[in-house]
């Protein structure tokens, strides 16, 4: 009988030192003999949400066919290997979208279903996001209870109206108050393993060297399988603290304000170019799932009317927002689609992460829910019908994937979100604007077969 299974160890154990505390993946010495105490150890659900601004180029975006047999557009290629793990969405709409002018109404309501009320500033008001719901009714069960990412620091500006803000969070606690996100990697990191903050600098020990004895003693402990799991994931922590070292000493080049944007400061610090940023932020939120350090998280791959160029992707030479408004020209259509691929290729490379790891009888992937999708369809409109949207991974494993799934037209994209919220046990009536749910479809692949 192996180590692992004669000395059974919380879920919850950490490894300490003074000042870090690291959490750890699921064990099999995690696992209980109990069918009861087994049923309370499986991996849990996570949650992951990658916003992308300024929609898509619409006719490179939807695939042909529906139900299973579909090919992939030039946009999803990307996917081709994560193909039976995600689902594609037609006909949605971001209802709550629909009373507001330009971007900022609907990234506020794109996760809360909830239409912004128009302020320069005072009185902010949107609505609880899906994220935020679920993290208050589970988020006690981790040292977290959600994360919030980004790429671009917050402004506070005027434009059409709209304070700006809302254009910076897609994540909101409360009606009134937007969930603070984090752009830099190293607080980021330093948030999840660093149980302070306070002074800390650049000469300060990795998170790994201060909990070493514990990790050494721990290991002792533990059957080869988890000796090796142990490692393999410690190994991991230590890659994504010396690529942070390393980013901290380069530069963002690729910020250039635009329009409304034009006074906001160009961020510097750690950050690095775009693509390691953004790589940096994925890694994150996958460390934080595998040590279990929360299980929800959101991701924005920029705020709406974002100025950076994306000239660093090849055959595109302007930003995404004015791309975006390609007003029909066929060179500006080429680099949108070119940007929205990009991004694409950003979310394959979380899902290719997640599938690698194993976890039971399965993938950290199977027994998650990663969404990916814009406010908007195309940018050019500022539309909010037909908005982009992506569902990776099988939930509790009632998620039928690898589909792509046509609703009935004008589809609240509330209706899916009450279907996530079915995945945790919650039988919602509605959340935000929703009509009902896609139970049927999401769950079921009766009408992929008829």
């Amino acid at each position: 009988m192996s180590k692992a299974n004669r000395w059974p160890i919380s879920r919850r154990t950490l490894l300490r030192g003074a000042g870090a505390m690291v959490g750890l993946p699921l064990l099999e010495a995690m696992l209980p003999r109990s069918l009861r105490a087994a049923e309370q150890a499986k991996p849990p659900i996570r949650l992951a949400i990658m916003y992308m601004p300024n929609g898509v180029f619409l006719p490179a975006w939807y695939p042909g066919g529906r139900g299973k047999d579909y090919p992939l557009s030039s946009i999803l290629e990307p996917l081709g290997e994560l193909k039976h793990d995600v689902n594609v969405f037609s006909n949605f709409r971001n209802s709550a979208g629909l009373m507001g002018d330009g971007h900022y109404a609907k990234t506020s309501s794109w996760l809360t279903g909830r239409t912004a009320v128009r302020t320069s500033g005072k009185g902010i008001r949107a609505g609880i996001s899906i994220d935020q719901f679920i993290a208050e009714k589970f988020g006690r069960q981790t040292p977290l209870a959600s994360i919030e990412l980004g790429i671009d620091p917050v402004h506070n500006l005027v434009d059409m109206g709209y304070s700006t803000v809302y254009g910076c969070h897609v994540s909101w606690r409360t009606p009134t108050l937007p969930a603070a996100k984090e752009i830099d990697p190293q607080q980021a990191f330093d948030r999840l393993f660093r149980s302070s903050q306070f002074g800390r600098t650049s000469s300060d020990k990795s998170v790994l060297d201060i909990v070493h004895e514990d990790a050494v003693r721990l290991r002792r402990d533990l059957g080869g399988t988890d000796r090796q799991k142990l490692d393999e994931y410690l190994d991991s922590v230590r890659e994504l603290e010396k690529r942070i070292d390393l980013a901290t000493h380069a530069e963002d080049r690729n910020w250039q304000p635009t329009g409304p944007q034009a006074e906001f400061v160009r961020p510097t610090g750690p950050y690095g170019d775009y693509t390691t940023h953004v790589r940096l932020m994925l890694d994150i939120i996958l460390l934080a799932f595998r040590s279990d350090t929360t299980r929800i998280a959101s991701f924005m791959f920029a705020n709406d009317v974002s100025g950076r160029n994306f000239s660093f992707v090849e055959g595109v030479s302007d930003g995404f927002h004015p791309l975006s408004h390609h007003e029909n020209n066929p060179t500006k259509q080429e680099q949108y689609k070119r940007i929205n691929r990009y991004h694409i290729e950003q979310y394959a490379y979380l899902l290719g992460k997640m599938k690698e790891i194993r976890e039971a009888e399965g993938s950290m992937l199977d027994r998650s829910m990663v969404l990916f999708g814009s406010s908007i369809s195309d940018g050019n409109a500022h539309s909010p019908f037909e908005t982009p949207t992506l569902l990776a991974g099988r939930g509790d494993g009632r998620i039928v994937s690898g589909r792509h799934i046509v609703t009935p037209i004008h589809t609240p994209l509330c209706n899916l979100y009450v279907s996530m919220l079915s995945c945790y046990g919650i039988q919602a009536e509605s959340f935000g604007d929703s009509a009902g749910s896609i139970d049927r479809l999401l769950f079921s692949d009766e009408l992929d077969r008829a």
